[in-house]
């Protein structure tokens, strides 16, 4: 689903006036579905990323769609600015600052793959989103990630890492699943 600039200008200014009233009022914008169009009530999952001086400063998001897409930007602008663990919370002097890419997923799909080489072969970088999972263990990296690990090999391995798991790692209990993301920024 692609949506027209201005729902997409609605979602980036929804987000950033979540994070303004975090800023003020220390929780999330609460958003009433009747003011929106139907296109940004259904449910989607999203991730919102946050840059500083094009320097990550958070992201939060959601795999799974559970809520209303403006919920869940508001939601995740919010967590995003004041609960990713990596960071302080966010200063309002660094508000103006601040650069808001917001991805909305495709619902993911499992990649039937035999073997670790085979898996590598099916990556489409630049373009796959990708879960990975073996028992408790999780991670994933938004198709954006390819931009700083290009290499499927590369990709894969941080991944592993991300989700608790030796980058060399490898079992047939393994289950990846593979999203696209409509980026707005």
């Amino acid at each position: 689903m692609s949506l027209s600039k201005d729902h997409q200008k609605k979602l980036l200014d929804l987000a950033k006036s979540s994070i303004q009233h975090g800023l003020q009022k220390g929780k999330p914008l609460k958003v009433d579905l009747a003011d929106f169009p139907p296109q940004l009530t259904i449910k989607r999952a999203t991730f919102v990323t946050l840059l500083l001086h094009d320097q990550l400063r958070g992201c939060i998001g959601t795999l799974d769609a559970v809520r209303p897409l403006i919920e869940d930007i508001a939601e995740n602008a919010y967590s995003a600015a004041f609960q990713d663990p990596r960071f302080p919370q966010l200063k309002e002097n660094e508000l103006d600052h601040l650069k808001i890419h917001l991805s909305i997923l495709t619902p993911a799909e499992p990649v039937i793959f035999t073997s670790e080489q085979d898996l590598l072969h099916q990556l489409q970088p630049g373009i796959d989103g990708l879960i990975l999972e073996d028992g408790h263990r999780r991670g994933t990296f938004l198709p954006s990630v390819w931009e700083s690990l290009p290499e499927a090999e590369q990709f894969l391995r941080h991944l592993k890492q991300k989700a608790g798991l030796a980058p060399d790692y490898w079992s047939d209990s393994i289950q990846v699943y593979r999203y696209r993301t409509e980026v707005i920024v």
